[in-house]
């Protein structure tokens, strides 16, 4: 029962998420004086901070779980992160209608945007991990290979139906108003993450005791520098869990390649749709539909297929499907367009990879962790999480910055060819993970000793 009621409490947090995305995306693009810069210009630039204040929040966890436990490593996080929602809804509704009337308040909100903006790309994935660090701690790896696809479903639901909301509640309140909705639910989250544990508790299987027994069985550290204890810690992990080091890897082109598409799109739908409040209606539309189709993967295909199918096999799939559906943004004659690519074949290619990431790879990422260790579960997974996913993001952001600031602006024609060379390597960090990697077999047989030696 604990892991279904965390699966709701994550869905809300995806459901908060849903509504700030397409909210703080189209303040980040917007025509008028909110935002920062031209997209194709501000948009690589502002994710090469990600890795930075990801890495922040990473120090803030680290110290909450270290003498605090998971369960209040959660609390703290989430409230935090609703909080700073809360904040900026307030910010941006105080200070929007003074903008026209000052340049000095223009300039202070673009640059709060930026900071929104990247803000929301890096606590997403704190939080994230945390949830699913929680649920393949109470699940076995039979049971995970059942139920990590539904439970995402149950994300994949609540935020369809916040995207789908969005251009409704944009309308009644603003985006303000969204970002306000955004950190209630994140809010209220927390309570359904407190009664997870709570239940964990009474049932015996309580992720706080690992923590517990960890904590009695090392001697006190003398008082060093966090962020040394830390980088110190994960450090030894992926030492002793060569999977992780390969996972790491593969989440960074992963990402990179996600993050090239993103870019695309996103200036795809800048040029072809201006208007504001109708781009960020498509946006919470576009989202909505890759939630959707997560949906029918995650309760109807994928719950059927693991059982059958080995994890390599579906990890080796995933960069081919991209690598093939890149070729034809790069080149012409496989496309059949001529000139830029349209927004129709843009939008397909990154909503296939989204799908893909939302569903396929989120269940087959978290199926690894399950026959680890508690510091791999908790502290090797956050930083992979967050750090991985926001650092692959940012370099490939990086090196689009370097490569404008070099050439100047790059059409969607150039940024496809660069496309097709991440999703090779992407193919290649998978196939590699994929050899490493347990069978469902292997899987059982290391939780069982995991178990036993724990």
């Amino acid at each position: 029962a604990s892991d279904l009621v965390h699966g709701h409490c994550m869905s809300l947090h995806y459901l908060a998420y849903s509504l700030a995305r397409p909210a703080t995306m189209t303040l980040f693009t917007s025509a008028s004086d909110l935002a920062l810069a031209h997209p194709k210009s501000a948009y690589p630039f502002s994710m090469t901070f990600i890795s930075p204040m990801s890495f922040m929040l990473l120090l803030f966890y680290g110290k909450i779980l270290e003498r605090n436990g998971p369960s209040m490593a959660l609390k703290k996080t989430t409230v935090g992160c609703a909080s700073l929602l809360g904040l900026a809804s307030v910010v941006i509704a105080k200070l929007d209608p003074l903008v026209d009337d000052s340049a000095r308040i223009a300039t202070l909100v673009k640059y709060f945007v930026g900071v929104l903006f990247v803000f929301r790309e890096s606590y997403v994935q704190l939080i994230t991990s945390q949830h699913w660090s929680f649920i393949s701690s109470v699940l076995t790896p039979n049971q995970s290979s059942t139920w990590f696809a539904p439970i995402s479903g149950l994300t994949s639901i609540t935020s369809a139906l916040a995207a789908m909301a969005v251009a409704s509640l944009s309308n009644m309140w603003g985006l303000q108003g969204v970002l306000a909705v955004a950190a209630i639910a994140l809010g209220v989250s927390v309570l359904f993450g407190q009664l997870a544990y709570s239940i964990a508790e009474e049932n015996g299987f309580n992720p706080e005791d690992e923590h517990k027994r960890k904590q009695t069985s090392t001697t006190k550290l003398v008082e060093n520098s966090k962020e040394e204890s830390l980088v110190s810690k994960a450090r030894d992990v992926f030492a002793r869990v060569p999977t992780l080091w390969a996972l790491f890897c593969e989440i960074l082109a992963c990402q990179g390649l996600s993050t090239m598409l993103n870019v695309c799109c996103i200036t795809k739908v800048s040029e072809v749709i201006p208007d504001d409040k109708e781009r960020a209606g498509w946006m919470g539309k576009f989202f909505a539909t890759i939630n959707v189709l997560s949906c029918v993967l995650q309760f109807g295909i994928l719950p059927a297929t693991s059982s059958f199918t080995e994890p390599s096999m579906l990890w080796k799939g995933m960069p081919l499907v991209m690598l093939g559906m890149t070729c034809f943004l790069a080149f012409p004659r496989i496309s059949g367009v001529s000139g830029e690519p349209t927004l129709r074949l843009v939008a397909t290619t990154f909503l296939v990879m989204k799908t893909m990431e939302f569903s396929v790879r989120r269940m087959l990422d978290e199926m690894v962790y399950v026959p680890l260790d508690y510091e791999s579960r908790y502290l090797g997974k956050e930083v992979i999480g967050v750090l991985g996913y926001r650092f692959g993001k940012s370099a490939a952001s990086l090196a689009l910055s370097a490569l404008t600031s070099s050439f100047g602006t790059m059409g969607l024609r150039e940024l496809s060819y660069f496309s097709t060379g991440a999703a090779g390597l992407w193919l290649a960090t998978a196939w590699k993970l994929s050899n490493l990697v347990p069978t469902r077999a292997e899987a059982e047989i290391n939780y069982a000793k995991m178990k036993k030696g724990g």
